[in-house]
């Protein structure tokens, strides 16, 4: 599995300008996201271990989960971290039609209260961001630093040592509270958590 853990700055400033890939001016401030849930063993073992450390965070969730697990998606709200939409249906914006697309971010903006958009794969053609930017009025939000807990060739060590070679102030951080994702995710959360806390850095949400 081929990808990139931080993202150089030629792509996310020069070829995809009007996207968030890193908080700018963020202090010392590191931004923790978390994609395709609500998921009912993954997301509460999140919420716990960023509640311990007193961390805010942003969930990207698929618009279906949201309907299959209400409580939990509520239960991110009550705890004080920000929301986003990954789409209805985790839908590749390369493979699909484009009226197709949109359509599916607009019935997950039904579950999904926010602002905040973040295409599934980071693959979003340039007409349906268009779309969601202008028509829609989300914000695109990619990413800093992959931390490759959905890459089953890895380990929880190599995961957890991309993040901490990678990170810096202001980076948005990718994790998944998946079921594939946790065996990688659970340690190098926490690993995260514990070392950054250490150098006093703090989690936020995006706004």
């Amino acid at each position: 599995m081929k990808y990139l853990v931080r993202t150089p700055k030629i792509i996310s400033k020069l070829i995809f300008p009007g996207y968030v890939w890193d908080m700018e001016d963020a202090g010392n401030r590191l931004f923790l996201t978390f994609d395709d849930g609500p998921h009912p063993e993954a997301t509460p073992y999140v919420l716990d271990l960023l509640k311990e450390y007193q961390a805010r965070a942003t969930f990207f969730c698929i618009g279906k989960n949201v309907r299959l697990y209400p409580e939990i998606y509520k239960r991110i709200i009550l705890e004080g971290h920000k929301t986003g939409n990954h789409t209805m249906n985790h839908l590749n914006g390369w493979k699909t039609d484009d009226a197709i697309y949109l359509k599916n971010v607009v019935e997950a903006s039904q579950y999904i209260d926010t602002n905040l958009f973040r295409p599934p794969y980071g693959r979003i053609g340039a007409f349906q961001a268009k779309q969601i930017k202008e028509a829609l009025g989300l914000k695109i939000i990619m990413w800093t630093v992959l931390s490759g807990d959905f890459d089953r060739t890895i380990s929880a060590a190599q995961c957890w040592q991309n993040i901490k070679s990678k990170t810096r102030e202001g980076s948005i951080v990718v994790f998944h509270d998946s079921e594939k994702a946790m065996p990688r995710m659970r340690q190098a959360l926490k690993d995260t958590l514990e070392y950054f806390s250490e150098k006093k850095m703090q989690f936020d949400s995006i706004s």
